[in-house]
């Protein structure tokens, strides 16, 4: 440390009172004989900092020779697909010679995905849209795998709804019917492949992201075990909650796109506990399993029917009845399907809360730390600071994240720290549960797609999403992989007449992805989920909400 004292630049900016001003933001104050010693120091660590600063940054370089971005461009109104989907539409074209299982697909990234050249908007005009020099290893392994990268599509305003009209980007609508959520914050991905303008699409999920908008746009969306997928070169969420992962139409195709984005790169910390990349063989897996009697293809498979995930008070009746009959039919696929009670999946969504306000807010703030990986410097000098007049611009949610997340530390210290340990122990009875069933089962939403919200009061925004993730977000926190597969279609609860998709979530144990494709793929395979209508009419909803409640909550086995 004597160095920086005798080398202590002529221009340095550190004055007298700067230590002190530092330690007014948390209400503290220095011993006056301490005063200058300490301002001393605080000018040997500017000048430290200032030559951290003057380095130049350590960012995997891209193959654009190899892969060259074609015809980048903000698409406009003609050029648009369902509302505002897109966020930038180009074309880099997939290797064509090693035969790779995403060859000839195309794929869409969600607009907080680092492709280097394209610019970004994280869903938000509170600052300009930043362009990364980097990829993403996802975008890599994509292109190295066949498949052409199509675009950049909607998120919503900094990764933080599951609606899908809150990014500054536009209205993003449901593939299955205009003036419907299709839902987020992964929103124009999955209406791109519900609607079937593209084959598949990587979207990220820190509470529900991936899943939501799958379930609500009629998709099969996966969010892995957590890391399982690297996080390198992503701008969206928290190191804790946040995962990556694909939607695509089909549970082939989804296999296949994991297959190509799976394993550790050797950056990302999360991804430590991941095989090698190219080692999973999930498509294999599913070819494998076709061997077996394909009349009761789960022949000894236990699943388990989570009684807590039926009980919210916002379930849609229909939904219910939709997801019993899902499971049914797992039955008769030779499934041994039995009633399971995790009192603690109750706790998760008040867990999920407090975890994300509190970290999602100094990831917004430009505070997250303490991992190791790949930091988007160019994003945080795009959006940092944070003056009155760029906050003002981001939509209520975020906004309510940094107010809960700074109200928080102040008045409960340790809080943070306390939803970690009680999210280890909703982990560890989930993780007791799978020792006795290879999956559980539940509704992924518990209603199908909202109309649309307003951009009215703070409050108006939330409307239409509250209690969308009670299914949801609890895996965020424990880290378990979950799948949303689409079963049939119910009624829009304000219009009796629109039908729309209803999904099913099923739970895996940590890295044991390959039992949720096998389960998924046997009932895709029997069933066709777009001809399973439960469309309930009026005056009919409290009999078969007491019909359902009975076939789930009562009976230990569903046949």
């Amino acid at each position: 440390m004597s160095v920086f004292f005798k080398d202590i630049s002529p221009g340095n900016p550190v004055k007298k009172g700067d230590a002190e001003d530092a330690l007014k933001k948390i209400g503290v104050s220095l011993d006056d004989k301490d005063s200058d010693d300490y301002n001393l120091l605080l000018a040997a660590v500017h000048d430290v900092a200032q030559h951290i600063s003057d380095l130049p940054d350590y960012q995997p370089v891209p193959d654009t020779k190899r892969y060259p971005r074609e015809n980048i461009r903000r698409p406009n109104q003609e050029e648009q697909d369902l509302g505002h989907a897109w966020a930038h539409k180009f074309l880099i074209r997939g290797n064509r010679d090693g035969g790779g299982a995403m060859t000839g697909k195309s794929v869409t990234l969600k607009d907080c995905i680092a492709v280097a050249g394209v610019p970004q908007f994280y869903g938000s005009d509170a600052f300009p849209a930043w362009t990364p020099s980097t990829d993403a290893t996802v975008v890599t392994r994509l292109l190295d795998a066949g498949a052409d990268i199509v675009g950049t599509s909607v998120c919503e305003n900094f990764c933080n709804s599951t609606a899908s009209f809150t990014s500054a980007q536009g209205t993003v609508e449901n593939p299955h019917k205009t003036g419907y959520s299709a839902g987020g914050s992964t929103s124009g991905g999955a209406a791109l492949v519900g609607s079937g303008i593209v084959d598949a699409a990587i979207g990220t999920d820190q509470g529900g992201s991936i899943r939501v908008p799958s379930a609500l746009s009629g998709c099969v969306g996966f969010k892995p075990t957590h890391g399982l997928v690297p996080w390198t070169g992503f701008t969206s969420g928290d190191a804790v909650d946040d995962h990556a992962g694909p939607v695509t139409r089909t549970v082939v195709d989804n296999a296949a796109c994991l297959d190509a984005i799976a394993g550790y790169d050797d950056i990302d910390d999360r991804a430590l506990g991941a095989g090698e990349h190219g080692s999973y063989g999930f498509v294999e897996s599913l070819r494998s399993c076709s061997g077996t009697d394909n009349s009761r293809p789960l022949a000894g498979v236990k699943i388990g029917v989570l009684k807590e995930g039926f009980a919210s008070d916002a379930m849609q009746p229909e939904v219910r009845e939709a997801v019993v009959d899902a499971v049914r039919k797992l039955a008769q696929l030779g499934a041994s399907v039995q009633e399971v009670s995790v009192p603690a999946h109750l706790e998760g969504p008040a867990v999920w809360t407090i975890q994300q306000r509190i970290s999602g807010a100094l990831t917004i703030l430009g505070q997250a730390h303490g991992r190791r990986g790949l930091y988007l410097t160019e994003f945080e000098h795009a959006r940092l600071p944070w003056t009155t007049e760029n906050f003002q611009k981001l939509f209520p949610s975020t906004q309510n994240t940094v107010i809960n997340g700074l109200y928080l530390t102040d008045k409960f210290p340790g809080l943070y720290g306390k939803t970690m340990n009680v999210g280890r122990q909703i982990r560890d009875a989930f993780d007791g549960a799978l020792r006795d069933f290879d999956v559980l089962v539940m509704p992924t939403t518990p209603f199908v797609a909202p109309r649309h919200g307003s951009r009215g009061t703070p409050r108006q925004c939330f409307e239409p999403t509250i209690g969308l993730t009670v299914n949801t977000a609890v895996f965020n926190v424990t880290g378990h992989p979950a799948m949303t597969l689409p079963v049939g279609f119910a009624p829009a609860r304000e219009d009796a007449g629109v039908a729309l998709p209803v999904g099913m979530q099923i739970i895996g144990a940590r890295w044991q992805e390959k039992k949720i494709f096998r389960v998924a793929h046997a009932w895709e395979t029997a069933f066709d989920w777009r001809t399973c209508r439960y469309m309930a009419r009026e005056g009919q909803r409290d009999e078969l909400n007491e019909k359902v409640q009975y076939a789930v909550e009562v009976s230990p086995v569903v046949a």
